[in-house]
């Protein structure tokens, strides 16, 4: 059960926020005052996700179901924000894909575009309407989810692993272009506990976390507090950066 402070009067839009990674930063922007907006393909995910995240607070979250590749869905969604609450001052891009495992090399590339579409595009075109919409003249932040797997090879993710690569290029891209008003910055997880990372260690968590220095695999909440942290004035110097939060995994060379 999410507590709540005073509202902040601020606002963030997270995408794929129904579970895993995206909810729990919608968790700790809800916990600390924030209204949010939250996406995901699932409609009722999506509203199960929104009335725990506001319970006692039944004003400061909604949802908006649909697909982050859908030019339609992206407008409603920051358009949906604006309606409700009447600014956007924060963006999340978690919303993504991997839809494939196996070497590039036998990669269908009609599986690659669409990894790139929802992966890529979709974080520019949303980046893009929130900065219409309100950051263009009000200012805020943006945090893009990228993962380890765009500053390493990542074997038998690879097209997952490009995309994430250029995600970070997306946010040192507009790091530079919505300065100054705007902060744009990326985090970098490690295998993180949710569903979209459940094959990375279903069944061999002990021998997955074994290869971390802190002896564990990320929880939602490790990503929650990152991105809260970057969304917040603490962080009013910090722009065009790429945090990784990996429980120290490159500090043994890579994922074992």
């Amino acid at each position: 059960m999410t507590e709540h402070t005073q509202d902040s009067g601020r606002v963030a839009l997270v995408t794929g926020a129904s579970r895993g990674i995206g909810y729990g930063i919608a968790e700790a922007l809800v916990a600390r005052g924030d209204r949010v907006v939250i996406t995901g393909r699932n409609e009722e995910a999506l509203k199960e996700a929104a009335d725990r995240l506001s319970r006692g607070a039944e004003d400061r979250v909604i949802g908006i179901a649909g697909k982050a590749h859908d030019e339609a869905h992206r407008a409603e969604a920051v358009e949906g924000a604006m309606a409700a609450f009447g600014r956007l001052d924060y963006l999340v891009n978690n919303a993504g894909t991997n839809p494939v495992f196996g070497p590039i090399a036998d990669l269908d590339l009609d599986v690659a575009r669409k990894v790139f579409e929802t992966n890529v595009i979709s974080a520019l075109g949303f980046a893009q309407q929130t900065w219409k919409a309100w950051q263009k003249d009000n200012g805020g932040a943006i945090v893009n989810i990228a993962s380890i797997a765009g500053v390493s090879a990542s074997p038998f993710v690879g097209a997952y692993g490009i995309s994430k690569a250029a995600m970070i290029n997306l946010t040192l891209q507009l790091a530079h272009e919505f300065s100054p008003g705007v902060r744009v910055n990326s985090i970098a997880p490690a295998v993180v506990k949710t569903k979209f990372a459940k094959a990375l260690y279903e069944g061999r968590e002990e021998e997955a976390a074994a290869a971390y220095p802190l002896q564990r695999l990320g929880r939602p909440e490790d990503i929650g507090g990152a991105a809260e942290f970057l969304l917040s004035d603490r962080a009013a110097w910090v722009t065009g950066q790429n945090l990784v939060v990996d429980g120290g995994i490159f500090l043994n060379g890579g994922v074992g």
